[in-house]
């Protein structure tokens, strides 16, 4: 998939764990979990927001586009 979620990089740079940001943003540790590991379809604007809120960062801290090698 194009789109990287770095997610765990901002994470380690804000020494937080995925369980302290989901009690923060009201999401369960299992769905920051899926987020991390990129095995989500999408994310909701609001979701997002409360997540660059709580890491103090921009959206494209945490999503970042690749393009495919293979030109598709």
């Amino acid at each position: 998939m194009p789109i990287i979620i770095n997610l765990d990089v901002m994470l380690a740079r804000r020494k937080m764990r995925s369980r302290e940001l989901a009690e923060r943003i009201g999401i369960t540790e299992q769905n920051v979990s899926l987020l991390k590991s990129g095995k989500v379809k999408g994310v909701r604007f609001e979701t997002l927001e409360r997540i660059c809120e709580v890491l103090d960062c921009q959206p494209g801290d945490i999503l970042e586009y690749r393009a495919s090698e293979g030109g598709d």
